[in-house]
């Protein structure tokens, strides 16, 4: 008898081929460009470079593995960590779409809406950096403005606090605490920035549920 897949089975198939197939194009292409151009790398300094800094990135993967795809679901967590841009513009596209349409990532149709916002996302980023190679010399005297530098500065900041303003406002016993958390850790802290997001988000997930645990215990939520 043929055996009947349902929509996550075919989900985590297709997503390991699409992820190994891209794994594999990305390995692909400097020993494409070594073979081409007759060159290999110092196989020395390669390898202390990996030390240096590959430790950071496999852990930075492990943990937003496990902290984002609880909240994208398994085809949206498939198609963005192919894709990208997953903590400023993957994830908030995937949130927005659940919220508009009040369902939850733990739910079939949930899912599907998830992976729809991102492969939408995913396609309009296409679009928009195509047009921006194209165009990307005559707009550049325009983006390069003074006028609209500080409008550039603040669209991340407005994109997520549009999103944080919803989110909040369901629960704003939860919000404070990691809220607190990370407005003291970046003023005090120099040394986190942008670069960070990626090591801060899972450390925030984790002291909220913490927080969230001990206030249900005592009863506040």
């Amino acid at each position: 008898m043929k055996k009947q897949y349902s929509y996550m089975d075919s989900v985590h198939q297709d997503g390991r081929i699409w992820n190994l197939s891209v794994m594999g194009l990305l390995i692909l292409f400097p020993i494409t460009v070594a073979i081409l151009f007759n060159g290999t790398p110092d196989w020395k300094a390669l390898l202390l470079g990996l030390v240096a800094t590959a430790p950071m990135y496999w852990a930075v993967g492990v943990i937003e593995t496990i902290t984002f795809t609880p909240m994208l679901g398994a085809g949206g967590a498939y198609l963005s960590f192919v894709t990208g841009n997953i903590s400023n513009l993957k994830l908030p596209c995937a949130l927005n779409a659940l919220e508009q349409n009040d369902v939850s990532i733990n739910t079939e149709e949930g899912e599907i809406i998830s992976t729809i916002a991102i492969a939408t996302s995913s396609i309009v980023t296409t679009i928009i950096i195509i047009l921006g190679v194209i165009l990307i010399v005559p707009l550049t005297p325009i983006l390069e403005a003074p006028v609209l530098a500080p409008a550039f500065e603040q669209m991340l900041p407005a994109l997520f606090g549009g999103l944080g303003v919803a989110f909040v406002s369901k629960n704003w016993k939860i919000a404070i605490a990691p809220v607190l958390l990370m407005l003291v850790l970046f003023i005090f802290v120099p040394a986190l920035n942008a670069g960070t997001v990626g090591i801060m988000v899972p450390v925030s997930v984790v002291f909220t549920i913490v927080v969230s645990r001990i206030l249900f215990k005592r009863g506040v939520l």
